[in-house]
């Protein structure tokens, strides 16, 4: 049993300023000029805040994403392990989701996303040094991206859920949006700066960076402003009924249902071509570790523009065509992608694929963090990031096995075709978004 609100933020955190509870978020004043709806999280002191902690984390993380990739495919140059490796870091999410949905609504969201970014910051810090050591072994990496997916697996519901509580349903569009342009502003730079890294130091020298950069971010939240929350009176609930009240709710909500079947598909359909990205560096377009930061950060680029696009879109009533609009995009750049064999034509193409995938995510998560009500926006959230990441690790199991029977780039070939079906179904179901 746990209680239903248990306040773990520290007791000096009782500034007044912002209002963690979005019906109570403090509105910076709207006098005078006002930045376009697509900036104007930037207003608020806490998302500041988080906006520049998490721009420097994320960069550590690419570096360290790709930096693992890497050693992994130069230690064992199989395809397989590549697979395996993504699936263990993704597969604590689909085995412990709904629990990390219970605690991002039970706890106090900020406690808990302070804690896991300690562990998060152990977990690189041991990566690091089993590899400067030279004592790394593919077991090692296997074990140690679990841990990571287990962390991130707590993490990402109370994170995404936090931004409501910093910024409020009005500029709820504008925080993610920001935070989608961060994430990928970062897998521009990231993976780009690991390529350099990675050739000047090893992969050691990426995750030494990546423990060091969480420093930066547990920063940024110690000094985030927030009020003391009060325990909350509510009867003690099970957590299994705390669960089941989370799952009904998405099931009998016909848009919220649609909207997790669809991120499902597009975490599917979007897997293969990452986890791949080191084979297409080295095999298909003969290059080196620098070649895949370059190919990763080209996707990240066509993210960043998508981003850009989708901030402007302050009505969620448009948001079903604009996910169409990108899923056709997204599906005939994995065709591109998988046929080109000249890294010039690749690095035009791979920013086609990077917004094709980067905007639905991002629309996707904008709608049910407006569809659902705050004391159930922690699970739901869970449930999201449940099928994006729960179904990463099977992509990841398909894409590795299938590569050595019909290759890489048919691999990636077939899952924009798949993508194109996507749209369509979509686009037959619009009449459920616009009725939410």
């Amino acid at each position: 049993m746990l209680s239903r609100k248990i306040s773990l933020a520290p007791e000096e955190l009782e500034h007044q300023e912002e209002q963690t509870h979005p019906t109570k978020t403090a509105q910076p004043a709207r006098s005078g000029w006002q930045p376009p709806y697509g900036l104007r999280a930037l207003q608020h002191r806490n998302f500041r805040l988080f906006f520049a902690g998490q721009f420097v984390s994320r960069i550590g993380f690419w570096m360290q994403n790709m930096a693992q990739a890497w050693l992994v495919y130069r230690l064992t140059d199989s395809p397989v392990m590549l697979g395996l490796v993504a699936f263990a870091g993704q597969f604590p999410t689909l085995l412990l989701g709904l629990f990390a949905g219970v605690v991002a609504d039970r706890f106090n969201r900020y406690s808990v996303i302070v804690v896991m970014l300690v562990l998060a910051t152990i977990q690189a810090a041991v990566l690091g040094v089993l590899t400067l050591g030279e004592w790394i072994a593919p077991w090692h990496v296997f074990v140690l991206a679990l841990i990571a997916g287990t962390i991130q697996t707590f993490e990402m519901p109370a994170r995404q859920s936090f931004l409501m509580d910093i910024v409020g349903k009005d500029d709820l569009t504008s925080a993610i949006a920001l935070n989608s342009a961060l994430v990928n502003g970062a897998r521009i730079l990231g993976p780009a700066l690991a390529g350099i890294t990675v050739a000047a130091a090893g992969e050691g020298a990426c995750f030494s960076v990546n423990a060091l950069s969480y420093f930066v971010i547990i920063g940024a939240f110690l000094s985030m402003r927030l009020p003391k929350r009060e325990t909350d009176s509510t009867p003690p609930v099970s957590v299994f009924a705390f669960i089941q009240e989370g799952i009904q709710y998405a099931f009998h909500t016909p848009a919220v249902r649609l909207l997790l079947i669809l991120i499902g598909f597009v975490s599917l359909l979007a897997t293969p071509y990452t986890v791949l990205m080191p084979v297409f560096a080295k095999d298909i377009l003969h290059g080196d570790a620098n070649t895949m930061g370059i190919l990763m950060g080209s996707a990240g680029a066509g993210a960043l523009v998508g981003t850009g696009f989708l901030s402007r879109h302050r009505n969620t009533d448009t948001l079903g065509r604009v996910i169409v609009f990108a899923l056709v995009h997204f599906g005939i750049g994995l065709l591109l992608f998988s046929w080109s064999r000249d890294l010039w034509l690749s690095l035009l193409i791979l920013p086609l694929v990077g917004s094709g995938f980067m905007v639905p995510t991002a629309a996707i998560n904008t709608l049910l963090q407006t569809i659902s009500p705050d004391h159930l926006r922690g699970r739901v959230m869970s449930l999201f990031f449940m099928m994006v990441m729960g179904c990463q690790p099977i992509a990841s199991l398909v894409a590795g096995y299938l590569v050595p029977v019909v290759g890489a780039p048919l691999t990636v070939g077939l899952t924009g075709v798949c993508c194109l079906g996507v749209a369509v179904f979509v686009k037959l179901q619009l009449p459920v978004l616009e009725r939410r």
